[in-house]
């Protein structure tokens, strides 16, 4: 039935969640004790911004019936974890991640982000989106050099499965590697208490600690993330408007920050895994990849401490190799869209390689700096292109 869950987007949905987890959960938890968080403040905050995301990607994405997937800010987490101790102690830094996610909440009402990002031209966007999904399209491989008979037991499923049925390629790879996961575990026992302990947090406001990590941690959380992931959406046909999410997930983090929550955003790559054919080959039904994603990460949001062990005990370079290989269609398509155009192909191959080379500057990723650089290229080319006379009018 159209608009019905699929077992492809079902298993989309858990493969985002469990890359977005795994793959930057120990930088969360350090940023937050880096600005003075305890170890259990620091696991509250992991806790809420994993329901908050969870929260916000089942609602977006059910009521706009797009893969809206949210995911907490990897680069503002970063950015925490580079700051050092805060003036006032982690009350101090609680107040600088309530008011930075009142900015997003207002960002959300300035209709020009909207229309800025769908100007983005689609060769720029997609090649931003190849620049974004290279690492992970790569995994495969640096997996198979890690560990490769786990690694390449994956790899033939998901080829073998592929040959018969492609849709089902990915979720026979999940499959494979949840079991090696487990398999990887130590003791269960030692995993720890299963439920979390939320421990909430006065907020304190400092003038120096607003200037040093709250509006940072929004410019970084808007660059690296929100506008990325509006343009990840955009090159796969979707076209939400830009305040609502933006209102949405500024709220959440509001919601999220008393409990030690730093920031909850738009997501990038995990967008992509979403909002990709692989979730689906109809467009119409990839929503439920986002709203599953978001009921996983609910999950180990309230399980915080056994997720993060467990995660912790099992190699993560064979859950990016799973997601590497479901991304490898998301990859070649953006490649192809950003070298459709012949007039935009040296701009597009700069916004290319900027992204992918990890460049940050200022605290802001490559996906921006990329855009920005490709940007700039094209219209280079684009103002040497025209007739001299046009020039000297």
């Amino acid at each position: 039935m159209r608009g019905s869950i699929s077992v492809p987007a079902a298993t989309a949905g858990v493969l985002a969640a469990m890359v977005g987890f795994a793959s930057s959960f120990a930088i969360i938890l350090q940023g937050l004790t880096t600005v003075g968080a305890s170890p259990a403040q620091a696991a509250s905050g992991l806790m809420a911004v994993c329901v908050a995301m969870g929260a916000g990607g089942i609602f977006l994405s059910l009521r706009s019936r797009m893969p809206i997937s949210v995911a907490w800010s990897t680069p503002g987490a970063a950015l925490l974890a580079g700051a050092g101790s805060v003036e006032g102690g982690f009350a101090a830094a609680v107040g600088a991640f309530l008011v930075s996610g009142l900015l997003v909440m207002a960002a959300g009402f300035w209709k020009p982000l909207g229309r800025w990002v769908a100007a983005i031209p689609a060769s720029l966007a997609n090649a931003m989106l190849a620049g974004v999904l290279l690492g992970l399209c790569l995994a495969p491989v640096r997996a198979v050099a890690a560990m490769p008979m786990e690694a390449l037991a994956i790899i033939a499923v998901w080829a073998v499965v592929a040959r018969v049925r492609r849709l089902w390629a990915v979720p026979a790879a999940v499959l494979v590697t949840l079991a090696l996961v487990v398999a990887a575990v130590p003791e269960p026992s030692n995993l720890g208490s299963f439920w979390p302990a939320p421990a909430p947090v006065v907020p304190a406001f400092s003038p120096a600690v607003l200037v040093g990590v709250a509006l940072p941690l929004f410019i970084v959380t808007m660059a690296s993330q929100n506008i990325p992931g509006l343009a990840v959406l955009n090159v796969n046909g979707y076209r939400p408007e830009a305040g609502p999410l933006l209102q949405t997930t500024g709220f959440l983090s509001v919601l999220a920050a008393p409990f030690g929550g730093h920031a909850v955003n738009l997501a990038a790559i995990t967008a992509a895994l979403c909002a990709g054919p692989d979730a689906h080959p109809d467009p119409a039904r990839r929503y439920w990849a986002g709203a599953v994603a978001g009921a996983v990460y609910i999950l180990f949001g309230l399980s915080a401490g056994v997720a993060a062990a467990l995660f912790s005990a099992s190699p993560p370079i064979l859950i990016e190799a799973v997601a590497g290989l479901a991304l490898l269609g998301a990859f070649a398509a953006a490649l192809q869209g950003a070298m459709a155009q012949a007039a935009d192909r040296e701009a597009a191959a700069v916004t290319f390689l900027v992204t992918a080379s990890g460049l940050s500057f200022l605290g802001i990723g490559g996906a921006f700096w990329g855009l920005l650089a490709g940007g700039t290229v094209r219209a280079l080319m684009r103002w040497r292109q025209k007739p001299a006379a046009d020039r000297a009018q």
